[in-house]
């Protein structure tokens, strides 16, 4: 595990932000930390860089406890919170060499993260007249430039147009497949980490109420079938009346329980024989849009 937390405790005051959290975040995993806005994410990730100093548990970053390896762990991550820290005044490229100097790292790898993140063409144009997605590219790459193990990002698609978050993750998606790096990045944009995730965790109220796997989510959600038809209403009457379990009834569409192929084939001739006109039928996964406020609701 590149990050490895054990019942982590915050307080504001007098207040639990953070509740016993246990995260675990494999080597070369996308892993995304999600959760609606106050739930707890942003103090999570300040205390993984050491911004906010631990009050009770304990933190492991690269197998080694933070406090007592502190600066040997940081200089081994490269981070984005919320918004990226650019000098406005200054061109894309010259903010990478400002950072380069100050990290004492070849100045050279200023070229390098620009064609990274694709801002090449915009290498001599200030940064201030960047749009969102390119300040939010520029940030990454001002992260990238100590060549870090882990990225930690928060919140890297806020305030980005469709345009901006596609550039945002696909970035993500190559740097984790070509340069074997390591990305925990919060979101409450699930259906973005959908998208790049290999692992997640859900938080609300600053309890952990999921871990593992885009698997391991997809595997306790329970399939659906869902049924276009002429007349939803009667359809769904036909079916009660058969026995059949029908969860929700739209102008369009019905859903029930998914068993098997050949309750879906029973399912279909059924309606069929009996005068209703069926346009579609098939297996339908919740997605994890639907799974989150599943669990934050049973939460």
């Amino acid at each position: 595990m590149v990050i490895q937390t054990q019942d982590l405790n915050f307080y504001f005051g007098n207040q639990l932000v953070v509740k016993s959290l246990n995260l675990q975040v494999p080597e070369g995993s996308i892993y995304g930390f999600l959760g609606p806005n106050g739930a707890g994410k942003t103090t999570t990730i300040k205390m993984l860089l050491n911004l906010l100093k631990i009050q009770e548990g304990s933190i492991n970053i690269f197998g080694q406890e933070l406090q007592s390896n502190r600066i040997k762990i940081l200089s081994q991550i490269g981070s984005l919170i919320e918004q990226p820290a650019i000098y406005t005044h200054l061109t894309g490229k010259e903010n990478l060499i400002n950072r380069a100097r100050l990290l004492q790292m070849p100045t050279s790898r200023a070229d390098d993260m620009l064609k990274l993140v694709h801002l090449n063409d915009a290498a001599h144009k200030k940064a201030g007249a960047y749009s969102l997605g390119m300040k939010q590219r520029l940030g990454i790459a001002l992260a990238l430039l100590a060549d870090p193990k882990l990225l930690i990002l928060d919140e890297p698609t806020n305030g980005l147009d469709p345009n901006g978050i596609i550039e945002v993750r696909e970035l993500l998606v190559k740097l984790v497949k070509e340069q074997n790096k390591t990305v925990f990045v919060s979101s409450h944009l699930l259906a973005e980490i959908e998208r790049m995730a290999t692992h997640v965790g859900i938080i609300n109220h600053g309890s952990m109420l999921f871990q593992g796997s885009i698997k391991d989510l997809e595997d306790i959600s329970q399939p659906m079938v869902q049924v276009e038809t002429d007349n939803t209403v009667d359809a769904a009457n036909f079916l009660k009346k058969g026995g059949y379990e029908v969860t929700n009834v739209t102008d369009n569409f019905l859903t029930l329980p998914y068993a098997s192929k050949e309750v879906t084939a029973a399912i279909n001739a059924g309606l069929h024989e009996n005068g209703h006109k069926v346009y579609s039928i098939g297996k339908v996964q919740k997605d994890l849009e639907q799974l989150f406020l599943n669990i934050t609701k049973e939460a």
